[in-house]
């Protein structure tokens, strides 16, 4: 009873009552979010620009917004990142904002702190768009040491490899040996083939009764991918077509830019990869995704403290 007696001071009722309105207001009248947007005009036009000279056409309007969200992520990353003072804490800053007052020819005479100093009270570093790639960045680098994402164990990388066998499959190899006829010599490549037939000669030794061929006549244990970038991908085609045997002659075969005659040496057929061939591509693949996830679901967290405007 003594110590509810000490209770029922008009001085402590103050103060539980003064706490008791603070929290009050705090409930009704919270502090105003910064705003976050929206994107100038100008902007959200650079932005349908650059998808036009990526894709060849104008973005949608589900991939016009997708790509102004992604730009008020970044503006929030870079404005988080100032609240937090990073860039007074970090070289890369601080280099680009001498090399700036440099080409300004600002600063004469003065220490580098001192130019350093003078252009923060410029304030250069808010338009600076290096500086902004390096602050979203750090600012990454903070959420996902906050909110690590999962590690991969054996098991999700069997998972992974289960899921994907088909994509992973090993495509066929091809080591070859090819005469290369130029447009102009095309019509010496009947007789060409039949010398060969008669003579029984080799690639190497009938390569000098063809053109010149700026890849090179041998080819060893190339993908379809690898043979289309030295030869077309009609080379390919017709040589697939053509259901080419080991130690056979094929052709002859047309490309981009003449006609080949083929001695096909050997065939890998495809084949599908052992886990120990892609782990590390799993292993990789898989530490991707679960960090643009995690990082995804930080900044979406990050979001609740700010109002961010998409118009």
């Amino acid at each position: 009873m003594a110590f509810l007696a000490r209770l029922n001071r008009p001085w402590i009722h103050f103060i539980v009552l003064g706490l008791a309105l603070f929290e009050l207001q705090r409930w009704a009248f919270p502090e105003p979010k910064p705003v976050i947007g929206p994107l100038a005009p100008a902007r959200v036009d650079s932005l349908r620009q650059q998808w036009l000279a990526l894709a060849g056409s104008p973005p949608s309007e589900e991939q016009l917004q997708g790509m102004v969200a992604q730009e008020l992520d970044r503006d929030m990353l870079f404005q988080r990142a100032l609240e937090l003072e990073l860039h007074l804490y970090d070289q890369v800053v601080y280099q680009r904002l001498l090399r700036n007052m440099a080409f300004l020819q600002m600063g004469e005479g003065k220490s580098e702190q001192e130019i350093y100093q003078q252009a923060l009270d410029m304030r250069l570093h808010l338009g600076d768009e290096v500086i902004k790639r390096r602050m979203i960045q750090v600012m990454e680098q903070l959420l996902l040491a906050a909110r690590p994402p999962l590690p991969v164990n054996e098991v999700d990388i069997a998972a992974e490899f289960e899921s994907r066998r088909e994509e992973l499959r090993r495509p066929p190899r091809y080591s070859i040996e090819q005469l290369y006829f130029n447009r102009e010599r095309e019509d010496e490549v009947p007789a060409v083939v039949e010398r060969i037939q008669s003579e029984g000669l080799s690639a190497e030794q009938a390569r000098s009764l063809s053109s010149p061929f700026l890849p090179g006549y041998v080819f060893r244990q190339q993908t379809p991918d690898q043979l289309a970038r030295n030869f077309g991908a009609a080379f390919v085609l017709n040589l697939q077509e053509a259901i080419p045997q080991a130690g056979q002659w094929v052709g002859p075969l047309r490309s981009t830019y003449g006609l080949h005659y083929v001695w096909v040496e050997a065939i890998e057929p495809s084949r599908d990869a052992t886990l120990e061939e892609v782990r590390q591509q799993l292993e990789r693949d898989l530490l991707s995704r679960r960090r643009a996830t995690a990082l995804a679901d930080a900044i979406a967290d990050l979001r609740e403290d700010y109002e961010v405007r998409t118009s």
